[in-house]
């Protein structure tokens, strides 16, 4: 079936729904008998706010408010009350601004208040009865229709977070491969362009000793250049892999202990001392720690061995529980062309920073110097929430205030509305010892010294005698029982005299 057919159904069911109220509330007695065309003239307007209601919500609400106030000027009616809830609902489910509603709704109290002042009726209850009617039937419905609204943004916004989180981590996990790529790359430079400088050093003192003759100091010669020729093609290899390369390479020699790395690149040939203080825990960060002061001080003896060969280096590790702290220090060749821009210290920074540490190179007295911190523990990273989830967390948190506030305001209006049903029945009750010392003929004034203060604002017109022509009357309670029908007394004056008194029987009660 075609959408435009699915959507002619729908709105025609809802027609028919919301015409069987407007049309048969008349039928079983619930409202005051109207003309047909009148009754025809309302089911044109709800047609007329169904066809309007996808495109213009809330001109179909209003038309349907206007409707409402034509047949009550309190708003509640049985015909058309149920279309004023329904509408009010829709109207919450399709429109997103919320202050030309609520100027909607201050417009339908106003009018309502005006066509109540204009009838000769005491305009309290009848006011009450429309800002319950614009409260229960407009605005409850209207913010649940909001709700609903919200909460399907939520999850549809949710569901498109989860989409571009799921593309985000594809990218990260891309990302995340070229920089394991870059720093297996890195390593590799790092731990064989180590090995290959201690080669060189001992190539180095091989040629001068004095021991060897002028042929073995040639080879060790070629052997030191080689290294270094071999050190060159390293660094454009790693280039490459940096860029395609995916293999995996070992840090460091399985199992090589700061100590173990001085010590063996003492054993070929490079003045070195190292200084330890404390020991980590052995915990996994701590594995974390060792591994990369292990990179810190490797990168710091190669340097020096390249940049600074024959200089006295010294290594000088603490560790405690705070985490580890080394800085190498080397004594000479301070014009040398190195420094913190260089490729495997600019790596070693990464690392470090990565881990919550601080990372220092530099020229240091007449030398250079590396100086690393590397922390016990790292606090982990929290990721701020989506800018549209807290806008509509931000909208359902002010829907569910709205609904706590119109709900506190139901809650007072019924309250006083009981309140004022209270005040105005008791306070017009005429005592029937009081109406049995009545006799007519009795001057109004001296009648109204045993009246109470108000008398009743719907009075039973329905059960009472036909008053006498020209006589004005007014009709007291016999009772100040609530809720239950209880008989009334009619007084009728004129010329300022008691010209007639009758006893109104309650509903379902015979008169005498």
């Amino acid at each position: 079936m075609a959408p435009v057919v699915r959507r002619v159904l729908k709105d025609a069911l809802l027609w028919a729904l919301l015409a069987v109220p407007a049309v048969g509330a008349d039928r079983i007695g619930l409202n005051e008998p109207r003309a047909p065309w009148q009754e025809l003239a309302g089911l044109a307007v709800l047609a007329l706010a169904v066809a309007l209601h996808r495109a213009r919500p809330l001109l179909a609400f209003l038309a349907v408010a206007a409707l409402g106030l034509v047949a009550s000027p309190a708003l509640f009616t049985v015909s058309y009350g149920p279309a004023l809830a329904v509408f009010a609902l829709l109207l919450g489910a399709r429109s997103g601004g919320g202050r030309p509603v609520l100027v909607s709704f201050a417009g339908i109290a106003v009018a309502g208040t005006v066509r109540i002042l204009v009838r000769d009726v005491d305009p309290a209850p009848e006011w009450l009865v429309l800002l319950a009617t614009l409260l229960f039937a407009g605005c409850f419905p209207w913010l649940v229709g909001r709700y609903w609204r919200q909460r399907a943004a939520l999850v549809s916004s949710a569901l498109a977070r989860a989409e571009q989180l799921e593309r985000e981590q594809l990218i990260v996990a891309d990302r995340a491969r070229l920089r394991e790529r870059a720093r297996i790359a890195q390593d590799m430079h790092d731990s064989l362009g180590h090995e290959l400088s201690l080669l060189a050093l001992r190539a180095g003192a091989l040629q001068l000793d004095p021991g060897l003759d002028e042929r073995h100091r040639a080879a060790a010669a070629e052997l030191r250049g080689a290294a270094a020729d071999a050190t060159d093609r390293l660094r454009e290899i790693i280039g490459l892999l940096r860029e395609e390369g995916d293999e995996s390479a070992p840090l460091v020699p399985a199992g090589e202990t700061v100590e173990a790395l001085v010590e063996r690149a003492g054993t070929s040939g490079l003045d070195v001392r190292l200084h330890t203080e404390g020991k980590l825990g052995g915990a996994r960060r701590d594995v974390l720690c060792e591994r990369i002061v292990h990179r810190v001080v490797q990168e710091a003896l190669t340097n020096a061995v390249k940049y600074a060969p024959g200089a006295a280096v010294r290594v000088d590790l603490v560790r405690d529980a705070a985490g580890a702290t080394v800085t190498v220090t080397d004594e000479g060749a301070p014009d040398a062309p190195r420094g913190e821009g260089g490729t495997g210290l600019i790596g070693l920074r990464e690392r470090v920073l990565d881990e919550g540490g601080n990372f220092h190179a530099g020229p240091y007295g007449e030398g250079f110097r590396v100086h690393a911190w590397l922390p016990a523990e790292r606090l982990p990273r929290l990721d701020a929430p989506h800018p549209q989830a807290q806008v509509l967390v931000g909208l359902r948190r002010r829907t569910l205030l709205s609904f706590a506030a119109a709900g506190a305001a139901g809650v007072l209006l019924v309250a006083g509305t009981f309140a004022w049903y209270a005040y105005s029945k008791t306070h017009s009750v005429l005592r029937p010892a009081d109406y049995a010392r009545l006799d007519t003929g009795m001057s109004e004034a001296d009648v109204r010294k045993v009246l109470p203060e108000r008398d009743v604002a719907d009075p039973p017109d329905d059960r009472a005698p036909e008053p006498p022509a020209g006589a004005d009357c007014h009709y007291y309670r016999a009772s100040g029982q609530l809720f239950v029908s209880v008989e009334h007394f009619r007084l009728c004056f004129e010329d300022g005299r008691l010209v007639a008194k009758d006893a109104v029987p309650a509903a379902g009660k015979d008169r005498e």
